[in-house]
Parts: structure tokens; C-alpha cells; sequence
């Protein structure tokens, strides 16, 4: 008999993992199991994700598949694989086992709970509040029927999210208490956004205030209509963007009347570069950031670059709570790898972005692509040159819906109540708004 070391699988689609995995690219045999994986079976499955997770070192995972693959029709066998699978950061191999596991134990509140957060993880908010729903008369109030809630308001629907919600009990356990306030948060967000902002599948400045109480300054007037519903994808920054983002933000202030006394310096160059032209733009004297200062605007190019900076991450932690009459405004918040504190502002969403002041990517004579050299400027003269930018907003390809000033104030307005409020805890989903990512 052959061990399981020779075994091979026999399906197309997982040969072609296997072959991936000859050739040493752990990666490439991922990405072949990430559609259609519902189609699989899980003894074969079970066999490359193992080969793979010995490969990297998973050893967790690696015992795991190797049970499964021994016993595909195993509950314990299917639950351990899934939980493996979501650990490692591969939830959408964990739900088909994950799901044949609930069948064979539908009374398993762990299993439930992980099929949940895988479902989450991937994004699949409608197929996890289903598979709670189904379910309600067994669940527990806390966490279930919170996370119905939850994956109701992250799935675009409202009157299935309010209706739960009415009947959510508070936690008796004090652990569940933040969980509850950003929950309610985001209703009250939702009621106040919902008489200007249709909260439909395409509205992403709507959802986006809804999930994270974040006011979208701009859309992307690219591909509006074809996948990317006001998303970025890939971006070359421009002074033009920066600048067109600053006054947005002017804008929001107003129509929020706040009155800001300061602007509030993050640690990282690109962020120093935006915040001084904010504080020239705003009139404003601009100040290194101190936990605890009231009434400024902390402004930040990218939080994820802020995370990389001397003394950034404690300053993100800082940001997470709350101080009166603080704005935090992002200009470039990343979608697909959202930082661990949530912007009140943004001027725009993206999945790969180069700031201005970057090397860029141009044509040369002969039409080769080729990266420019850093603009090693200082940072007052950058952000001089931001404020002498054209802030006219870019036409695109015609297939984003007009976004003039006044639609943003208006915005603002209706939802001004429901602003700066609770804390600033990182997005882990794009929610009810889908756009297309490179992988």
C-alpha cells in the first residue's frame, strides 16, 4: 500500500494545484483552489492543502489535512481542518469542510461559529447571516444572534439587521459591551444616512459611513460600472488628488461646523508632507501629534504607512479612542488591507497606491516602462506645490455618477448627529459595496 506521502489527487483542478506545488509555488497552488473549491472533494483537497502546509511550515494545518484526507467524512476530522484553514489565513478552503461538518453535527454551536467567521473573513456576509438564521431557534443571544446582526448589516440588509437587533438582549457577559456599542453605532449611522444616501449595492460612500462611521470624500471615476463602484484599484497618486482631497475634507468640516484650532502631524514623510499643506489650506498652525490635544485634524496619507513610522503603531493605538473634537482624515485608505484604526475622513479607497512623492511609473523615450527616482524634496516645498495643484475633478471614463461639493455637504449634514462618535475600531470587511481586487 502507498502512503500518503505518494498519494496524488485525481481531479483536474487539484492536479493542477499539485503540479504548482512540483514547481515550489505554494502561492500559485492556493490561488488554483480559491474557485470552485465547493466542487471538490475533500479527501483530494485535504491532500494538497497538506503538501502545501508541510511546505511552509504549517504544522498545525499540515496534521490537520492529513486527517482529513485519511477520513474525509469525519466531523471532528472536517471541524479541525476548517479551524486549521482559518487560522492560517485560508478561510475559503475552511467552508466547504466547515459546512459538511454543520450537516453531519447541526447541533454544534463551534462549528456554527466557525463556518461564521470563515464566511466573514471571505466576505460572504449573506451566506453567514442564512446559515444563522436557519438556525435561530438553537443559538445563543451572545454571540449568535449578534453576529446575525452583524453579517445582516455587512450583507446590505437593514430590515433583517433591525428586526434581530430588537431582539438582542444586553450581554450579560461585560467582555460583549464594545461589540455592543459599535453594533449599535452602526444602526444609528444607517437611520442617519438613509433619508440622503439610497444604502444600496453601489452606494459606497452610504455603506462606507455605515460600517465605520468613515465620511468618503471622493469616488474613482474609473470603471464605476464595470467592478470597481467607486474603488481604486491601482493608483499613481497625483498633487492634483491630494489637493482635490484637502479641500473635500474643508468641505466636510464645514458642513459638520466643526471649528478646528490645529493640525496634528503623523510621523511618516508622506503624512507630514499632506499635513502641512492641510494646515496651509485650513489656516491652521501645524503641531506634531499629542495623544490627548482637542480640536485638531490628524492627518495621515496612508495609515498603513503611519504603522511603519517611528513611534506609529503606539500613535495608532492612541487613535483607536476617541478625543473630543478630533477628526482623523485619511487621504489614501487602503480596501483590501485596511489599517487597524478606522478614519473618520478619507478622500479615497484603493488596493495599491504610490503617493506623488514616490517613484512613479512612466514611459521612457522608447516606450519602456520604467519607476522614477523618489522626489527627495523637502517636505514644505511638496507641500507647496499640493497647494498650487488643480483640484478639478478628474472626468474618468464617464461611468461614475456626478459627486459634486454639494452633494458631499448634504451628506454630511443628514449624518452630522451620527459623526465622531464610539471608537475608531479597524474595518475587516469591504461590506454590502463589492469591487473587483487583484488577488
Amino acid at each position: 500500500m502507498s502512503s500518503r506521502r505518494n498519494r496524488r489527487p485525481k481531479t483536474s483542478e487539484l492536479l493542477k494545484a499539485w503540479e504548482a506545488l512540483d514547481e515550489g509555488d505554494i502561492p500559485g497552488a492556493l490561488r488554483q483552489l480559491r474557485h470552485g473549491i465547493d466542487d471538490l472533494p475533500l479527501g483530494e483537497v485535504a491532500l494538497v492543502v497538506g503538501r502545501a502546509a508541510g511546505a511552509a511550515g504549517f504544522d498545525d494545518l499540515h496534521t490537520a489535512a492529513g486527517a482529513l484526507a485519511a477520513r474525509p467524512g469525519n466531523p471532528q476530522a472536517l471541524y479541525e481542518f476548517g479551524y486549521a484553514c482559518v487560522e492560517r489565513g485560508v478561510p475559503y478552503l475552511a467552508i466547504p469542510a466547515l459546512r459538511t461538518a454543520l450537516d453531519q453535527a447541526p447541533g454544534s454551536a463551534a462549528v456554527l461559529r466557525e463556518l461564521v467567521s470563515a464566511y466573514e473573513r471571505e466576505g460572504r456576509h449573506r451566506e453567514a447571516a442564512d446559515v444563522l438564521l436557519a438556525r435561530e431557534s438553537e443559538f445563543a443571544d451572545w454571540p449568535d444572534r449578534y453576529l446575525l446582526v452583524f453579517n445582516a448589516v455587512m450583507a446590505g440588509d437593514l430590515a433583517l439587521a433591525r428586526r434581530q437587533h430588537a431582539l438582542l438582549p444586553d450581554p450579560d457577559d461585560p467582555m460583549w459591551l464594545p461589540a455592543q456599542a459599535r453594533q449599535r453605532g452602526m444602526l444609528e449611522r444607517a437611520a442617519s444616512a438613509e433619508p440622503v444616501s439610497p444604502l444600496d449595492p453601489t452606494d459606497l460612500r452610504g455603506w462606507q459611513y455605515v460600517m465605520g462611521g468613515t465620511v468618503l470624500g471622493t469616488l474613482s471615476p474609473y470603471g464605476f460600472d464595470a467592478g470597481m463602484a467607486g474603488r481604486f484599484a491601482w493608483l499613481q497618486d497625483s498633487h492634483d488628488q491630494c489637493l482635490r482631497g484637502l479641500l473635500r475634507l474643508r468641505t466636510v468640516l464645514g458642513a459638520a461646523g466643526l471649528r478646528p484650532t490645529s493640525v496634528s502631524l503623523l510621523p511618516d514623510r508622506g503624512s507630514r508632507i499632506l499635513g502641512l499643506a492641510a494646515a496651509r489650506l485650513l489656516e491652521l498652525p501645524p503641531e506634531p501629534f499629542a495623544p490627548g490635544r482637542e480640536d485638531t485634524v490628524v492627518v495621515a496619507y496612508d495609515l498603513n504607512e503611519v504603522a511603519g513610522a517611528p513611534g506609529g503603531p503606539d500613535i495608532l493605538g492612541r487613535l483607536v479612542e476617541r478625543v473630543p473634537g478630533q477628526v482623523l482624515h485619511e487621504h489614501a485608505g487602503n480596501w483590501t488591507d485596511p489599517p487597524v484604526v478606522t478614519a473618520d475622513s478619507v478622500t479615497l479607497l484603493h488596493q495599491s497606491a504610490t503617493a506623488p512623492w514616490e517613484g512613479q511609473l512612466r514611459a521612457d523615450e522608447d516606450g519602456n516602462i520604467e519607476r522614477g527616482a523618489p522626489d527627495g524634496r523637502p517636505e514644505e516645498e511638496i507641500a507647496a506645490e499640493i497647494l498650487a495643484a488643480d483640484p478639478s475633478a478628474d472626468e474618468g471614463d464617464g461611468s461614475a455618477p456626478a459627486d459634486p461639493d454639494e452633494r458631499l455637504a448634504e451628506f454630511v449634514t443628514a449624518v452630522r448627529g451620527s459623526w465622531l462618535r464610539g471608537d475608531r475600531a479597524g474595518l475587516t470587511s469591504s461590506g454590502p459595496v463589492s469591487s473587483s481586487r487583484f488577488l
